[in-house]
């Protein structure tokens, strides 16, 4: 069964942005060093050509991860967003019970993720443990150093 992944309309272009990407410049590239390290002479003891051979590979595996990543890819609009419990796309205020702190996150797909601009995966414990919840509700997080508790305080988006 395959697993649907939901973005958004701008998470999705950029994915489809770097598979065009990929298959014509990254392709070219690893090509025209295949081809200069061919051009050195036997390949059995050419570092230039196994390291420009493992880049091909590299290459070939994240174009196939994104057109696997496409056909299962799903645009979700906001207004599709119920805001009573927190779910994908939502975006959600929550305090660290222990500490006060307080935090707002966009909840995304694993490949959408960026905490550095509030983005957390559905997937992350933190994201697992928010999903569903309601606001006023307590999400139990399991961290390395422990059970962290947050209170959900917002759910909008």
């Amino acid at each position: 069964m395959e697993k649907i992944s939901y973005y958004t309309e701008e998470g999705l272009q950029r994915l489809k942005d770097e598979l065009t990407n990929l298959k014509t410049e990254g392709r070219t590239k690893v090509a025209e060093q295949l081809s200069e390290a061919r051009d050195k002479g036997d390949l059995s003891e050419n570092a230039e050509y196994d390291a420009a051979k493992e880049a091909q590979e590299v290459l070939e595996r994240r174009i196939a991860k994104l057109e696997e990543l496409m056909i299962s890819a799903r645009v979700i609009n906001k207004q599709d967003i119920n805001t009573s419990a927190v779910s994908i796309l939502a975006k959600v205020k929550i305090k660290n019970k222990k500490t006060g702190k307080v935090h707002t996150y966009t909840m995304v797909s694993e490949e959408e993720a960026d905490l550095k601009i509030g983005k957390i995966s559905v997937e992350s414990p933190l994201g697992k443990g928010l999903l569903g919840r309601k606001t006023g509700e307590i999400a139990v997080v399991e961290a390395p150093a422990g059970k962290i508790e947050f209170e959900v305080l917002e759910i909008g988006f």
